[in-house]
């Protein structure tokens, strides 16, 4: 089975830890799109699976008897995230892929999820995810990573302590570094 990286929540940290990933992607075959037979053997599978944000849009009726607990959706990089909103009651997972490395539209989708549109479950990168990205990937508002097949997760995992020190504010700081350093200062002059 798959390894995928998940954040561990607890009252005074977050820890990154491999765990194992029973969720499947609905993908079409290199290059080609999904077919009705594939997307009718998913939906009617006990399987957890991420289905395409255009399969969700044109097979609502099939999908809303899926158990929320193994459905999710998946957002392509041309997804706008607000169509996703109104699917958060049935889904247990949101995931935004990275077709490629360098295409970073996904930062802006899992910020725009968490901030505007207030999805609070678990939200995944998938695809083209590499250690260098999963710090960023973190900060953006992501808590689950399926770092690419070939790259070694083991190493992957030390991406997230590479930084100490954040300067912008973002999902996971909502104050840049020279806020916070003022109210320390504040803090330490009012005691």
């Amino acid at each position: 089975m798959a390894k995928i990286i998940q954040l561990q929540r607890t009252a005074d940290a977050v820890t990154p830890a491999i765990v194992e990933d029973n969720w499947s992607v609905l993908r079409g075959a290199e290059g080609q799109p999904l077919t009705e037979e594939q997307i009718t053997a998913a939906v009617q599978s006990q399987d957890a699976v991420l289905f395409p944000l255009t399969v969700w849009k044109s097979h609502q009726d099939l999908l809303a008897g899926r158990a929320r607990e193994r459905t999710g959706v998946w957002l392509a990089p041309e997804d706008e995230p607000g169509d996703a909103q109104p699917l958060f009651d049935g889904v247990a997972v949101v995931a935004v892929d990275f077709p490629v490395f360098r295409d970073g539209r996904g930062f802006s989708t899992a910020y725009l999820l968490r901030t505007r549109y207030q999805w609070k479950g678990q939200l995944r990168a998938i695809g083209d995810v590499l250690r260098d990205q999963l710090n960023f990937m973190k900060r953006c508002g992501f808590d689950t990573f399926a770092v690419r097949a070939d790259k070694d997760i083991e190493d992957a995992i030390k991406g997230f302590t590479e930084f100490t020190v954040t300067y912008q504010a973002s999902v996971d700081e909502p104050l840049p570094l020279f806020r916070r350093a003022r109210a320390e200062v504040g803090a330490r002059e009012s005691a």
